[in-house]
């Protein structure tokens, strides 16, 4: 049933709630930033005062139980998706919900089976490098044999610097799920997407070197992980939150016939700059400037998804897998171990 335009509400009004808010309200075409959830005054006062965001909500359950919307965009913490994709479900609300699904198997199971329950509402997960042209355009040469069969992938993706004080803060008296449940699920996504196999072993390793007080909270501030593939495919992943020079994502692609590499130098555009420090290319310096555009496709393809009453290609499956492979990487680096990735 085509919906002409789409109320969506928002829980979590942080930074990646922001850039999410502007673009369901400014640049995402068939829908409507009809409400907004959050605990923090300001955050409401934002959607309000910035977005013209009429419907203000403090109780979640609240707003999904509420005729004003259709739809949720959950950008809440990690630990609290599982039971905001349930209860919205369960009011009847279409669902997008932000990456981790889930911070253990067990919940996302659970989850999946909430979904289940409701084939005529959409759910999504947010993996917005998916929707990304550069790692589109990659995917279709994999696809059409252009690189042979894959044979490794490697992944850098690290966060600048300038965040490194605020996240130790944060660190050490919040739970993060971890450098690779937090971090580098993206990349695990794109590993599994690539190469349409999914991981059957990992080792990782990680060190503490510019802030060694992360030890305390369990935490890393550059981790690595090696994967083995089903069918022997090789995957390497390194996850950093220290990137003096700004934010580094980037990906390679080696086949049989020939290689890939998206965002081999994390430029922020096309400008050289020569002065008395040499020749400098611009870097991106966050993830809203690097993916702005993934993430408005991403968006709009929930949206898309809701008129034309179909389900997106990310689904539920794709967070318990790469939680589950996150999970596997944080038990190796604890144990010093080989660790086998857990299957149903």
């Amino acid at each position: 049933m085509f919906v002409s335009k789409v109320r969506i509400g928002i829980v979590g009004l942080g930074r990646l709630g922001k850039v999410h808010a502007r673009n369901l309200a400014e640049n995402v075409q068939g829908c409507e930033l009809a409400a907004a959830c959050s605990l923090v005054p300001e955050e409401l006062e934002f959607a309000q005062n910035e977005l013209g965001v009429k419907n203000t909500f403090s109780d979640y359950e609240e707003m999904t139980k509420s005729d004003v919307i259709d739809a949720v965009f959950i950008v809440s913490p990690s630990g609290f998706h599982c039971q905001q994709v349930d209860t919205a479900m369960k009011n009847g609300k279409h669902v997008f919900t932000e990456k981790p699904l889930g911070l253990t198997v067990e919940e996302i199971k659970e989850t999946q089976q909430v979904i289940a329950k409701h084939p005529d509402q959409v759910f999504m997960l947010g993996f917005m490098r998916r929707y990304d042209e550069s790692y589109q355009y990659a995917k279709a040469m994999i696809d059409n044999g252009e690189i042979g069969k894959i044979t490794l992938v490697r992944c850098y993706g690290i966060d600048p610097s300038e965040g490194m004080e605020s996240f130790v803060e944060f660190a050490m008296n919040n739970d993060s799920g971890g450098l690779f449940l937090d971090m580098a699920i993206h990349d695990i996504d794109l590993v599994r997407w690539m190469t349409g196999q999914e991981v059957d072993k990992v080792w990782a390793i990680g060190k503490n070197a510019a802030y060694p007080q992360l030890d305390q909270a369990g935490e890393l501030e550059t981790g690595a992980a090696m994967m083995r593939l089903e069918d022997k495919t090789m995957a390497l992943l390194v996850a950093g939150r220290n990137a003096a020079h700004g934010y580094h994502v980037e990906t390679e692609v080696m086949g049989t016939k020939g290689m890939l590499r998206v965002a081999q130098v994390p430029d922020k555009n096309l400008v050289t700059v020569m002065n008395e420090h040499g020749t400098v290319r611009p870097c991106s310096q966050n993830f809203p400037e690097r993916f702005r555009e993934a993430f408005v496709r991403e968006a709009q393809e929930f949206v898309s998804c809701i008129n034309e009453n179909r389900q997106p290609a990310v689904n539920a499956y794709d967070g318990l897998q790469s939680t589950r492979i996150a999970l596997a990487c944080q038990e190796s680096f604890d144990t010093d171990s080989l660790v086998e990735v857990g299957k149903d």
